[in-house]
């Protein structure tokens, strides 16, 4: 997505088009002259913010230069025309490349702002973060700058692994009026906000945000959080291996797909949880958890029993659990002939 800062002007919105003598209308005369104009509702998507004190054509004028709209000229006969034009607000609007301009200007009033600049999604790790805020704007140097000494922003729980603590939201931040580390700070802010709002303790957060991460990266649908988060405790309660395959992608540095017998066997990787790997936790978050997995971490499941649980369908995410090897058996067994019956997936 393209971020487009459209030039602010001090004239107010709803300008009207007969002051302006390059509108298309000659000094006030309203017989216009004709405008260049684009057909349809536009393509490729773009984001332009509209400052405050932007007026019509002053937006018409870069929108053009844009190619948002074919003329400036035509942009300001349909605002002028629009009774909702006059209540186009500042912020950034959600537009599409060589729309008509009354197509343009009646978007625009539609005030479908994006008033947060950069968004962290639910699940991203620090690399993708880090990855995401340079794609946005954010200069490398200063981006790599401050996740080198990224551990001075972190409290002390952390042990210096900002892993888990960049919480996933959306940041009212902007590459030219926020530094990185300002943005970093205010995502490990959030983070700690959540976990006081949960009454995590100060001396279990980075355990919580282990057990969330590794539940946002398995469960593909809501309820099944809190039942991942039993089996969990469950697990870890009978010394058993947690054997969740997220954990060792992560520690391969990936976030899918397959893994072989050699990287299931490796335990010497600490994030390998199988049976050939390590028991407990892996050493750190692998992920940056959801306020709902944290949440489930906190209140898991009723159930005593449940030991297992298995994806059966990867393209809707439905998971089934079971108690005992016997019935997680015949779990994977569904797994496998869903696979077969749908090839191209590999989890």
């Amino acid at each position: 997505m393209i971020i487009i800062v459209v030039a602010a002007l001090v004239v107010v919105l709803g300008l009207g088009a007969w002051t302006v003598k390059n509108d298309g209308y000659l000094f006030g005369i309203a017989t216009p002259l004709a405008a260049e104009d684009y057909e349809g509702t536009g393509g490729e998507a773009v984001s332009v913010d509209v400052p405050e004190q932007a007026n019509g054509y002053s937006i018409g004028a870069q929108l053009e230069e844009l190619d948002v709209v074919a003329s400036a000229d035509a942009f300001v006969r349909a605002f002028n025309a629009n009774p909702d034009a006059g209540g186009i607000q500042p912020g950034t609007h959600e537009m599409k490349l060589q729309m008509s301009a009354d197509s343009a200007v009646a978007l625009l009033a539609e005030n479908n702002i994006n008033r947060a600049g950069f968004t962290v999604p639910e699940g991203y790790t620090v690399d993708q973060i880090r990855a995401s805020m340079i794609d946005k704007g954010w200069p490398k140097e200063d981006v790599n700058a401050t996740f080198k000494d990224i551990a001075s922003l972190l409290p002390p729980e952390a042990g210096g692994k900002a892993e888990g603590w960049l919480f996933p939201s959306s940041y009212e931040v902007k590459p030219d009026t926020t530094p990185a580390a300002d943005v970093v700070q205010e995502m490990v802010a959030q983070a700690i906000a959540v976990l006081d709002q949960l009454d995590v303790p100060a001396d279990q957060r980075e355990t919580v945000l282990i057990k969330a991460s590794l539940i946002e990266r398995e469960a593909r649908l809501a309820p099944d959080r809190p039942i991942m988060a039993a089996a969990i405790e469950n697990r870890l309660a009978a010394n058993e291996w947690l054997g969740i395959d997220a954990s060792l992608l992560y520690g391969l540095g990936r976030t899918s797909g397959g893994l072989t017998s050699a990287e299931l066997a490796d335990g010497s990787n600490p994030y390998n949880l199988s049976v050939r790997g390590n028991k407990g936790l892996p050493p750190t978050p692998i992920a940056a958890p959801s306020r709902a997995s944290i949440e489930a971490v906190m209140s898991p499941a009723d159930d005593p029993d449940v030991f297992f649980w298995c994806t059966v369908n990867l393209e809707t995410g439905e998971t089934k659990f079971a108690d005992t090897q016997a019935e997680h058996d015949q779990n994977i067994a569904e797994l496998h002939a869903w696979m077969d019956a749908n090839p191209g997936w590999n989890g």
